[in-house]
């Protein structure tokens, strides 16, 4: 077509419109219309290019599954096979429960079909089937390969499931849906309002695979996940409008852990309490010492002479473990460390596992504090995938970071950035790379290994945690 127009200088509609049929069907041309349906504004419009230009079912092809040993085959797109239908999207819809949209790639599908979910194994019975128009469903009675409908009611069926007879093994090919790239913790507004918000959550994950979300169970929040700002600012609105559930969006915290740095030989605390009748009476001597990154945590009994009877010794290591885990700087638990009881003294009445626990995790924190301190902070390997016009920039946002450059790789206009980098420095990153690439950027990130936090960030960070620890406590 190139060559005509260049012999001839023109070329008829007729032409265009085939040239362009055929740059959309082999993936070479990509059109971008814009049109606003909630204003009802160029909607005419693109469904009429829609049926001008966008290539028939059949124009594409086979298409591509597997077979329940994993083998690759193709599913040839013809209404006279066994029918295979592929569920691409899941809405929870109030008074109908969750509606489910498919396309049928083979076959044809028609109300109280009984067919197969082969990716889980269970069965379904089709109830009524649909088409869409618009917000509205139109009542249908057969749909053809090439079709696309929904149906309700589906028991064990969701997003990226294949429906079909149990004599015919196919599982077509699931989509792929981005990985999270910006996360938010949430905080509901209401107390009592849990139940509700994990149902909604559990609801807008089946439909959005793209968005997660997780309890953490050490920082006491629910983190949720998704493609930026905008995409959770959109979970948060659909939560209050089908849920009445409000809730608001706040910075996930980090887990920072806190370690030592220096042996101490001996850190002694003895916990004598007398009251009216039975007192308290335990007395430990500690030996603390850092482990390697990643040693994690050891306890030793180096009791000689029965100064501490065997019965306390497990009640010392549990304050040990409890003052761990609570931390001792910043509230952040306590890793890589190595605790030896080595003395100690007793009460034949007095004593008991209660004050030893307690004579453990004082003991404990009083070495800690001795022990040069410090805050260890999570580094995350990043790889950032950028336009080579946008390199230098994004380079050097990294390293305002506190990231450091490991290497770099090019793969035909695009660099490939691979650094470390705190994961305190990640938040927000999706939104500011973007803005630096015009979009075209695009990273992931995966954790790595914890590292020494500099000390005047660390100095922040246990401000941080003073303050919020003193609200706590007037609340």
């Amino acid at each position: 077509m190139l060559n005509k127009y260049l012999e001839s200088g023109t070329l008829s509609p007729e032409e265009i419109k085939q040239g362009l049929r055929t740059g959309i069907r082999q993936r070479k041309l990509f059109p971008l219309l814009c049109a606003a349906a909630t204003q009802n504004v160029g909607m005419s419009g693109l469904l009429d290019f829609i049926g001008e230009y966008a290539p028939a079912p059949q124009d594409m092809g086979p298409v591509k599954a597997k077979n329940a040993n994993g083998g690759e085959l193709a599913v040839q797109q013809d209404s006279n096979s066994q029918p295979v239908m592929f569920v691409f999207k899941t809405v929870s819809e109030s008074h109908v429960g969750e509606l489910s949209f498919f396309r049928v790639y083979a076959g044809s599908v028609n109300p109280g079909l009984d067919m197969v979910n082969n990716t889980n194994g269970k069965s379904e019975r089709l109830a009524q089937l649909f088409v869409m128009v618009g917000k509205d469903r139109r009542e249908i009675g057969k749909l053809v390969a090439g079709d696309i409908g929904a149906v309700v009611k589906l028991k064990d069926t969701h997003t990226n499931d294949t429906l079909t007879f149990k004599s015919a093994s196919v599982v077509v090919s699931a989509t792929v849906f981005p990985e999270p790239v910006f996360s938010m913790a949430m905080v509901p507004r209401s107390k009592g309002d849990e139940d509700k918000i994990s149902s909604g959550m559990h609801s807008l994950h089946q439909e959005d695979p793209s968005f997660t979300f997780r309890v953490d169970p050490e920082l006491h929040q629910t983190i949720i996940s998704g493609q930026g700002e905008v995409h959770l600012d959109i979970i948060v609105k659909r939560l209050k409008a089908r849920y009445n559930v409000e809730v608001d969006l706040v910075e996930p915290k980090v887990p920072y852990r806190e370690t030592i740095k220096a042996v101490v030989k001996d850190s002694e605390y003895k916990h004598k309490k007398q009251t009216g009748g039975h007192g308290q009476y335990g007395h430990v001597h500690l030996r603390i010492e850092p482990l390697k990154r990643g040693g994690g945590f050891e306890f030793l009994d180096e009791i000689v002479g029965g100064v501490v009877p065997n019965k306390y010794i497990p009640a010392v290591e549990k304050g040990v473990v409890e003052c761990m885990k609570e931390g001792v700087v910043a509230g952040y638990p306590v890793v890589d460390v190595r605790v030896a009881l080595h003395y100690g003294s007793y009460h034949d009445v007095d004593s008991s596992e209660m004050a030893f626990k307690i004579a453990g995790l004082m003991a404990f924190r009083k070495g800690f504090m001795e022990a040069k301190p410090v805050l260890l902070e999570p580094i995350c390997n990043l790889e950032v995938r950028v336009p080579e016009d946008a390199m230098g920039d994004v380079m050097g946002d990294i390293s305002s970071r506190r990231g450091k450059i490991a290497g770099m790789d090019s793969e035909g206009r695009y660099q490939i950035i691979r650094a470390q980098i705190p994961a305190a420095e990640l938040h927000r990153y999706a939104t500011v790379l973007r803005s630096m690439t015009g979009g075209r950027g695009v990273f992931t990130a995966s954790m790595s290994h914890y590292e020494e936090v500099p000390r005047e960030a660390a100095e922040k960070i246990i401000a941080a945690s003073e303050k919020n620890k003193n609200k706590e406590q007037e609340a």
